[in-house]
């Protein structure tokens, strides 16, 4: 068997920390902190998280498993060392035995088992039960500190899982009992640094400081309870609010900055600014070969030819987003740089491209229109998911695409109901999206496959399964990478499915006397504020 175990005896950890010059903010008496944020969640439950934007939030009231070195290696969390047998196919996890749920309630062995057997419910959480967990066979409690979990067949993605924010521990009492155990809340506790006491939809959530806290993963700055006293995060979803807002000093800390006031921050010598490439898949569109025009190779690649994406990022973004080339985020490692320069932003080639697929005709308003109907193309996209100003970047895209090409592209932005029925119904031909998955395999069985839990593009290929599979199932890194460039090169340059467009980042601004903020070592995100604190 492969035994793990963190670089430091957690005896040690804490001997370090009871030594050091650290003084947690438990003993110093704390502070609090105001941080607006572009996205609200739509839940506060973890198992249903979604948007990369609401990570942030996740960590400070539920831990993990295990967590990401600042290397990317998986570190101890609640699971002090954990096994894994030579076939891979079963992980013994040793648990830590002084972690108490925020309802008072014990961790133990049981109630991990409690939180797989809630996420393999039936009506749960679909995507993960059949996606992440799609290996999961069962969960044993072998003693109160030790797990065995079986699966059915190797997974290499399995540890990313039990680091990610899936794998937040929920209390068994609040799996049992909550209100609205979906939408999250102050009745839904994990054992974070952080307790959610009050939480105003469309306003803010509120948080307040763990006293008992002192299990924080390997590599942390500090050991025992958060520095902050409390912190509030603000919903505010425009951009000059958000930026006006901490200029003016009612908050202390933002996240995402437009591109029109990064430089104007950078020269503000009273504020930080920080920036970080996220991991996963890129912010690319997804056209839906189901139905016409896309169901058309030619189509597809046209729409991709009749947009200079290098202009509509400067436009938009004013140099701050880097180009996408792949499905796959240029962070990661399965990243396939032959992509690059090889498609895109040539209107004469799109024009030939719409000519030879039949689109020979244009009407009254330059359109162009093949039997009558004309080529039009429909994005619906969620309002909560919406970040970035990227309904601006579809602004300058339909722009381009009627210009170049006499393509009519129309842009919906709606609420989350309505943004899913138009799924259900087929009743689009542009899907948007980007994931922040740590590890991309977990993005792309999503999306990619016959039968992923977000597959909108409709495509099938049993190669491009098959590789999939096999990657996934592989912890051979060399292997995967192989594998991955396959399967980017197929939805990318051969099939053009995929329309890459930026590689997501965030960016934080702050007051210069608040410290410790930063970004996750692997996702780029930012990181929860547990080892935050204000300088005098």
């Amino acid at each position: 068997m492969k035994v793990i175990r963190g670089a430091l005896p957690l005896i040690l950890v804490a001997a370090l920390a009871a030594c050091g010059s650290e003084t947690p903010a438990a003993q110093a008496g704390g502070t609090s902190l105001t941080w607006a944020v572009e996205t609200e969640p739509i839940t506060f439950n973890p198992h249903l998280w979604a948007q990369n934007k609401a990570r942030l939030l996740v960590f400070n009231q539920f831990d993990a498993l295990l967590a990401r070195g600042k290397d990317g290696s998986f570190v101890p969390w609640l699971a002090r060392s954990w096994k894994v047998s030579d076939d891979g196919r079963t992980y013994t996890l040793e648990l830590r035995d002084d972690v108490t749920f925020q309802d008072g309630t014990k961790f133990d062995a049981a109630a991990v088992k409690a939180n797989f057997d809630k996420l393999r419910e039936p009506g749960y959480n679909p995507t993960v039960a059949a996606i992440q967990l799609h290996a999961f066979d069962k969960a044993e409690v072998l003693s109160p500190t030790t797990l065995k979990i079986t699966l059915k067949e190797p997974d290499g993605l399995f540890l990313d899982f039990l680091a990610s924010p899936y794998a937040g521990q929920v209390s068994p009492k609040s799996l049992r009992e909550a209100k609205d155990l979906k939408a999250g809340g102050p009745d839904v506790v994990g054992t974070g640094p952080f307790v959610l006491d009050r939480y105003v939809k469309g306003q803010e959530v509120h948080y307040r400081r763990n006293p008992r806290y002192n299990w924080a993963p390997q590599g942390s700055a500090h050991q025992g309870p958060a520095y902050l006293s409390e912190v509030t995060y603000r919903f505010l979803p425009q951009a000059a609010v958000r930026i006006g807002a901490l200029t003016s000093g009612q908050v202390q800390v933002v996240e995402g900055v437009p591109a029109t006031d990064v430089q104007s921050i950078k020269q503000d010598p009273g504020l930080s600014f920080q920036s970080a490439l996220n991991s996963g898949t890129s912010f690319s569109y997804y056209f839906n070969t189901s139905h016409p025009p896309f169901d058309d190779k030619r189509v597809r690649q046209a729409f991709r030819e009749a947009v200079d994406v290098d202009a509509v990022l400067a436009s938009v973004y004013q140099g701050t987003a880097k180009r996408a080339w792949s499905v796959v985020g240029d962070t990661s490692p399965f990243y396939d740089p032959s992509l690059e320069r090889t498609y895109g932003g040539d209107a004469a080639k799109a024009n030939a491209l719409l000519d030879a697929a039949g689109w020979t005709g244009r009407d009254a308003e330059g359109y162009r229109v093949k039997d009558g109907k004309r080529l039009t193309v429909r994005s619906v996209a969620s309002a909560p998911f919406v970040r970035d100003r990227r309904d601006i970047l579809a602004q300058a895209i339909q722009a381009q695409v009627k210009q170049t090409a006499g393509i009519d592209f129309q842009v919906k932005i709606v609420d989350q109901g309505t943004a899913q029925k138009a799924l259900d119904d087929d009743a689009y031909e542009i899907f948007e999206n980007s994931r922040g998955d740590s590890d991309v395999g977990a993005a792309l069985n999503l999306i990619l496959p016959k039968g992923g839990a977000i597959n909108r593009t409709h495509y099938e290929d049993a190669a491009l399964d098959g590789w999939l599979a096999d990657a996934s199932a592989s912890s051979d890194a060399a292997k995967r990478k192989a594998l991955y460039a396959k399967v980017q090169r197929k939805v990318v340059a051969d099939e053009a499915i995929v329309f890459p467009i930026y590689v997501p980042s965030d960016q934080i601004a702050a007051s210069r006397n608040v410290q410790g903020l930063g970004f996750d070592p692997v996702s780029g995100t930012p990181r929860g504020v547990y080892d935050v604190r204000i300088a005098a």
